[in-house]
């Protein structure tokens, strides 16, 4: 499923009315789909009170199709009219003809008609400003978004749905109003926008739901961004054939670990085997073998000459390279710290010009390729990158953790031509052709140490199996989002741990196969 930008849906609306098929037909469907929605979630409908909050755009005319079909279906319907709507106006001409009662902000002065119309109802729909609100929004609409947010807040109903966005979220940013309230239900036209999936917006929207209203297909053939789910995933599982053995499923290399971080080693290396990579090589400062090992026993190992104890030497690169041949994939900078000679020998590793597997930089990679002017021009273009906010600051040399994901993570795959892993909550997965994924997944139990070591490992694991730097990455973003929410499940989102992780790593590819 794609992901629009406001300019980019109303262009495919454009062109849905060359194709024949009307922006009065699509609003119609828009409509009835929001009526079912809310006859869904909240029918029977006998008795149930809706308010409709009603703008004088498009949005609104969405609402007021919605009211005529909840009330034909038996619920009682009131609309309030935020702002006056231009005449002539046949829907809600046909809304009024249908004996709806319809009240206008311009006629209650002090709100005392919509502060009854509020404490009588069960759900408010806002289909007040939907994608078009540019400004701060202020006057008689932020009075009543303000009642509506006291009411919601005095007590449990009324239940708001949002048509497209709640007011005052920017549907490309995220960006949100004080005055926005948050919905319980935001039913989406014919795709999701982009600020669904950027914070603060993400939090303002409950339950989403995208809404098909009839667009022709093919119409969304410029856009870029899609959505990460579970049909895609699904159809990039590697193959398990019946006559294989560890060598059909491809060997990684997990270069990581120091004196202050053994188990980012055990957990990226883990992590590898779970998600299916035939044979994982945890290459870790010789001192830490045997600790290691005693929690790892499914991964072989190469000892690294040391500089000192737990601290890798810059020599050990020659003794990597010696054995690279025979992998298929590399995972670099989990817990390896920032000493003077770790970040020489993952220079001389990463940045030699000598052949390398498609690479996954980690962590203390990522930090050390920050500090080397114009690194990612004798980075091999094969790599995948996979930062955290802090650590895409580094590398781009942005601090700023406000900037829109989707665009720096899309910007900087597209510089330095690699595939980026912007990690957070709603994880972006950006390609060097402009392409992105974004994972609609935000998780507060991953965010614990560790955690971004699984991926790592994950990715790398996957990679060996033979899937494409792109398709890896994709789907290991996937596997790694979808096990954290059945760990969150199971324990709740506070007290998870990485390592939660690992054993649900596997269950999550059988139920997805």
């Amino acid at each position: 499923m794609k992901i629009v930008t406001i300019e980019q849906m109303r262009a495919i609306e454009d062109r849905s009315e060359e194709a024949g098929v009307s922006k009065d037909t699509l609003m119609e469907n828009a409509g009835l789909a929001v009526a079912r929605s809310v006859r869904y979630h909240y029918g029977p409908l006998t008795g149930v009170h809706i308010l409709v909050l009603l703008g004088s755009g498009n949005n609104g005319g969405d609402g007021l199709v919605a009211a005529r079909h909840l009330d034909t279906w038996g619920a009682q319907v009131d609309v309030y009219i935020c702002r006056d709507r231009r005449a002539p106006d046949p829907k809600l001409d046909v809304v009024r003809e249908q004996g709806i009662t319809v009240t206008c902000a311009s006629d209650d002065q002090d709100l005392s008609n919509l502060q009854n119309l509020l404490s009588r109802a069960h759900v408010v729909m806002d289909s007040i400003l939907g994608t078009g609100r540019s400004r701060p929004i202020e006057g008689v609409v932020k009075d009543i978004l303000q009642a509506l947010t006291k009411e919601q807040t005095h007590r449990r109903h009324p239940k708001i749905v949002a048509l497209d966005v709640p007011t005052g979220l920017n549907a490309d940013t995220g960006a949100v109003d004080p005055s926005t309230p948050h919905a319980d239900l935001t039913i989406s036209f014919g795709y999701s926008k982009r600020g669904h999936y950027a914070y603060p917006g993400a939090e303002y929207l409950g339950e989403l739901e995208v809404a098909n209203i009839g667009l022709p297909l093919e119409l969304d053939d410029g856009v870029e961004i899609e959505l990460l789910a579970e049909e895609w995933a699904r159809t990039r599982l590697p193959t398990r054939p019946a006559n294989s053995h560890k060598g059909t499923f491809g060997r990684t290399m997990v270069v990581a670990g120091s004196r202050n971080y053994l188990g980012a080693a055990y957990l990226a290396a883990t992590s590898a085997t779970r998600v299916g990579s035939g044979l994982v090589t945890l290459a870790i400062p010789e001192s830490l073998t045997t600790a290691v090992a005693a929690k790892a026993i499914e991964p072989t190992f190469l000892p690294l000459p040391e500089s000192a104890p737990g601290i890798v030497s810059p020599d050990a690169v020659d003794l990597v390279f010696e054995s690279l041949p025979a992998y298929n994939s590399l995972l670099v900078g989990c817990g390896m710290g920032q000493e003077k000679d770790t970040k020489r020998f993952i220079e001389r590793l990463l940045l030699s010009g000598r052949t390398l597997p498609p690479t996954v930089v980690d962590a203390d990679g990522l930090n050390t390729l920050s500090q080397v002017d114009d690194w990612w021009t004798r980075l091999a273009d094969n790599a995948i990158l996979t930062p955290h906010p802090g650590e895409m600051g580094r590398l781009t040399g942005n601090s700023s953790r406000n900037q829109d994901r989707i665009t720096a993570a899309t910007s900087a795959a597209s510089r330095w031509n690699k595939t980026v892993i912007l990690k957070g909550a709603c994880t972006v997965i950006a390609f060097p052709d402009g392409r992105a994924m974004v994972s609609p997944l935000s998780n507060p139990g991953l965010a614990t140490a560790g955690t971004g070591d699984v991926l790592a490992g994950a990715i790398a694991g996957l990679v060996s199996q033979g899937l494409s730097p792109a398709d890896a990455s994709a789907l290991g973003v996937y596997l790694h989002g979808i096990a954290g929410e059945r760990v969150r499940d199971e324990f709740g989102d506070t007290g998870m741990v990485a390592s939660d992780l690992l054993p649900t790593l596997p269950t999550v590819i059988r139920d997805l196969r």
